[in-house]
């Protein structure tokens, strides 16, 4: 590059890996999404798999219902695997897989894939996420309890140093921790304290040889959020930088700088994108890149920005393709990579930097004190302290002191072109495509050998029972055609299941009746409707019925609708319709409330609506939470759903006084207002 003004070369940097996250409907229909993407100048895939995947269900699973193919790609076998990546040379091609709990399993499938390619093994680049930690602090995809779980993840990077060395074995993330409510100082510390608990396990498995830790720091990547507020995030990544470097000198006596690196990718925030004006959420994604790229320092070495529609529902190609565009105007048209770091030497950057190295060690040092960040998730400390910080911002939004424009502020709008016809403005998945990819998985069942399967598993079963590195198992069960249900049920034996701490209950109150004017009107019309109903207090079930893991807004309601006291019933994720109707009935309930993001509303919510009917609960009003577009909201209403709150609807407390005008309305009260106006007169 020639500058303008002397005339000298001046050398660029090479750009970032650029990226989409992509996946849906079937394996044929992501890989010819992958190729599109590639063609338009995407420099590497992140795959995004589907929660029967995640969570290692096959699709013909009673939980896998209305799951396939909605979030991300089915893959349910080596066949699926084969499908998803014809035509794309792995050896060639940096791979990001998003997957945790079932990290070892796809990993096992992409080499196997690989090889049948022809590939060098050891030349494959890409990165499997692998972190179980977060898992049970905010996307809830976990399987295992934690000692397994992180039994798993040493494994795979043991194998993955010795025999995959250009590829990344775990990508910590503390992308969800933010999205789940975490402040820079929280995310910043607690991903520090998963990536301790994770070295700390591989160098005592005794895998691998002291002097090759340092190869295991080279090949940690971290997965980071970045949020609109630009100054801080740009700052938390030098933090991050700082902050590892430390550890990683200290802690593991790593002396190679290079293997010492902060290496990172980053989605920017997609919990901050409105339904309300979505149009803004495009200058908010280019406003979050820049806090990663500015600065050459603490540059991402990945870049994947979520679409201006996410927060109305699955983007279209032509949605990723402009956020792909976003990053491609910056790296090649302008001026940016031909630059030192801009913000060295800057009073104000290095200021809020270590503000924010001094209060993530202050908050380390407090959960290595708890022994390690396991003990803190187990004891349901970092989920309390996440839906806490959660709960604050989501009321200081409330009130106004945050201000989120086309929101809480700033609503006045023209029509916008781009929304005109919601139900275009999303892609849609076909529900028929579930039908399909069962039909085939049982094909793929009866064409294997089943003696080499039983073979396999039972081999896996018992190494389990063991300390041997379960790679090679998982890699035989691959090639002998298990399931990716097979292989988890299999380990689910061994391990048993795990449900993580939902933190409601001990979360402190964030919003109080006593200095909130709306919420004690809540109160009192929650006081009143039990004294009319004759009952000590009003319940509320909420409920996460299919494989949505993502329980954040259901917590916020239910913490709220226990500070405007209601008896709160949340029994966390996971559960199947029979499940919370029976609960609901169990529970002799007042309503209840169903939260789901996946898209798998159209068919679950119908369900636990037929099975509450079927139970006795007649009178109990439904509502809804998710990301629900206007065609689906109108149809669930039409099944019998009292109302549906989709992310527009960003005052907590109000929605907790429309839940309780449902109740009333379902026990032919009078709604509350009208109460009290007879009252008063």
């Amino acid at each position: 590059m020639t500058d303008r003004q002397t005339g000298r070369e001046r050398e660029r940097d090479r750009p970032w890996l650029m990226r989409t996250y992509a996946g849906h409907s079937t394996a044929a229909a992501s890989n010819a999404l992958y190729r599109r993407n590639l063609a338009k100048g995407q420099t590497g895939l992140s795959v995004a798999f589907d929660l029967p995947t995640q969570t290692g269900y096959d699709p013909d699973h009673i939980l896998a219902r209305g799951e396939v193919g909605r979030v991300g790609v089915p893959v349910s076998h080596l066949g699926d695997m084969r499908a998803l990546f014809d035509g794309i040379p792995l050896e060639k091609t940096n791979t990001s897989m998003t997957i945790n709990a079932t990290a070892m399993w796809l990993l096992a499938l992409y080499q196997a894939v690989a090889e049948e390619q022809g590939a060098d093994v050891a030349k494959l680049t890409g990165t499997v996420q692998n972190d179980i930690v977060k898992e049970y602090l905010s996307r809830g995809t976990h399987v295992f309890p934690p000692g397994p779980s992180l039994r798993l993840t040493t494994d795979t990077i043991a194998y993955a140093v010795a025999n995959i060395p250009k590829w990344n074995p775990i990508n910590i993330c503390s992308y969800h921790l933010q999205e789940a409510g975490a402040t820079p100082v929280q995310e910043l510390a607690y991903a520090m304290c998963t990536a301790i608990a994770v070295l700390d396990a591989v160098r005592d498995s005794g895998q691998v040889p002291e002097e090759r830790m340092g190869d295991v720091v080279g090949r940690i990547s971290f997965f980071v959020n970045a949020g609109v507020r630009f100054v801080e995030e740009m700052c938390k990544m030098r933090a991050f930088t700082r902050i590892w470097d430390r550890v990683t000198f200290e802690r593991y006596g790593v002396r190679d700088e290079k293997q010492r690196r902060f290496r990172y990718g980053v989605q920017v925030n997609s919990l901050g994108l409105t339904e309300a004006q979505p149009e803004n959420n495009v200058q908010r994604i280019v406003l979050e890149m820049l806090a990663v790229t500015l600065s050459k320092d603490a540059r991402a070495r990945a870049v994947q920005l979520p679409a201006w529609n996410e927060a109305l529902g699955l983007p279209r190609p032509w949605d990723q393709q402009w956020s792909l565009r976003i990053q491609q105007v910056l790296a090649y048209e302008s001026d940016l990579l031909e630059y030192g770091d801009l913000f060295e030497g800057s009073k104000v950057v290095e200021a809020k930097t270590e503000e924010l190295v001094e209060g993530a060690e202050e908050e380390i040092e407090r959960v290595l004190e708890m022994g390690g960040v396991i003990p803190a998730v187990e004891s349901g400390y970092l989920k309390a302290q996440l839906v806490s910080s959660h709960a604050e911002r989501r009321a200081r939004i409330e009130s106004g002191e945050d201000t989120v424009v086309g929101v809480n502020a700033f609503t006045g709008t023209e029509p916008n072109p781009l929304t005109a016809d919601l139900d275009a403005a999303v892609q849609q998945v076909d529900p028929a495509h579930e039908k399909a990819t069962v039909e085939a998985l049982q094909r793929w069942r009866k064409e294997r050998d089943p003696s080499a399967v039983a073979d396999a598993l039972g081999d896996l079963k018992r190494a389990a029972a063991t300390e041997q590195n379960l790679m090679h198992w998982t890699l035989a069960c691959v090639k002998a055609g298990v399931t990716t249900g097979e292989w988890a049920q299999a380990l689910r034996e061994v391990f048993g299941e795990y449900r993580a701490p939902t933190g409601v209950s001990s979360a402190p109150v964030a919003v109080s009746a006593e200095t909130d004017a709306e919420l004690a009107e809540v109160r009192e019309a929650v006081r009143a409707t039990a004294e009319e109903l004759g009952v000590g207090a009003l319940r509320l079930l909420v409920g996460k019925p299919g494989l949505d893991g993502h329980s954040n807004g259901a917590e916020q309601i239910a913490v709220r609708a226990r500070d405007a006291g209601l008896e709160v019933v949340y029994q966390g994720i996971r559960l199947t319709p029979e499940q919370i109707a029976a609960a609901a009935v169990a529970e002799d309930v007042h309503c209840v409330g169903l939260s789901i993001l996946s898209g798998a509303h159209a068919e679950l919510v119908p369900d636990v609506i037929r099975r509450l009917r079927a139970a006795g609960g007649e009178d109990v009003p439904v509502v809804v939470g998710g990301i629900i577009p206007a065609a689906d909201e109108r149809a669930l209403i039409a099944e019998g759903v009292a109302a549906v709150f989709t992310p527009k609807d960003f005052g907590i407390t109000a929605i907790i006084g429309r839940i309780v005008d449902h109740i009333r309305a379902a026990n032919q009260l009078a709604p509350y207002a009208k109460r009290k106006e007879a009252h008063a007169a």
